[in-house]
């Protein structure tokens, strides 16, 4: 069995809201083209702890990070270059947020931002993620069309093609489908598993199902605290932690 380099290290992370404290000494690596999911109850700071790595937590007046986490190698929280991480560690939110624009222009958008000018090399990049994204033989005749026209379930996977579009190492993906279609969700969960090829996937989810059906590994959090992580078939069927278990087993949650 092949050793999987790891994408994403952390090291003792705690976060702050003000005096709340979200998340607990976290430790874990992340390895790289593998799915590793997040599980838990509401609130237990799964979504909170994927935004630490695109920094999205700055945006939050409040917030206050200690610890360490590293991108390949490269401490995120030293000085670096917010935009390059955001554009190297792509997001795809719980509810599809297409730009009230056409298909073409809302994959355009981050190539452009990062100076692509270039229309055949626009046209490449447009077509090799919506390809990626399982959606560009459904919409290759109507990319002048508004975005908004299209299905929950394309919209995410638009939304997905758009992340794809500025050639990320990673993609962080917050309960992709939870407002989808059982139908709709199929699609994503076989395109995830596409994905891992090339790229490392981050989800967080509440359905416990997917997260056996996708992942590779899966932490289980509960008040900030990870409380359990390996191997995906491990944690469903012998968990070591009882809360876990208790959690797996529908006694909470």
């Amino acid at each position: 069995m092949e050793t999987k380099n790891i994408s994403i290290k952390v090291d003792n992370l705690d976060l702050f809201y003000g005096e709340h404290q979200a998340l607990k000494s976290v430790t874990m690596d992340i390895a790289e083209k593998e799915i590793t999911a997040f599980i838990g109850p509401s609130g237990c700071g799964k979504s909170t702890f994927l935004r630490c790595f695109n920094r999205m937590n700055d945006l939050i007046e409040s917030c206050k990070i200690t610890g360490l986490i590293e991108i390949d190698g490269v401490d995120i929280y030293g000085k670096i270059d917010v935009n390059k991480l955001r554009k190297e560690v792509g997001m795809v939110f719980q509810k599809p947020n297409v730009f009230p624009m056409s298909i073409y222009d809302n994959i355009a958008f981050g190539p452009r931002t990062h100076g692509v000018k270039k229309r055949d090399y626009l046209e490449h990049i447009i077509e090799d993620s919506l390809t990626k994204a399982g959606l560009w033989e459904e919409v290759k005749d109507t990319l002048n069309k508004s975005a908004l026209m299209l299905s929950g379930g394309q919209q995410q996977r638009l939304c997905i093609a758009r992340a794809l579009a500025v050639s990320p190492k990673i993609l962080l993906m917050d309960e992709p489908t939870s407002a989808l279609d059982p139908i709709s969700t199929g699609k994503i969960e076989e395109l995830c598993d596409k994905l891992k090829e090339q790229y490392t996937i981050v989800i967080v989810t509440h359905n416990m199902q997917q997260a056996m059906r996708i992942s590779d590994k899966t932490a289980f959090f509960l008040l900030g605290e990870m409380l359990e992580f390996g191997e995906t078939s491990q944690v469903f069927s012998q968990p070591k932690n009882k809360k876990c278990e208790n959690y797996i087993t529908g006694r909470f949650g």
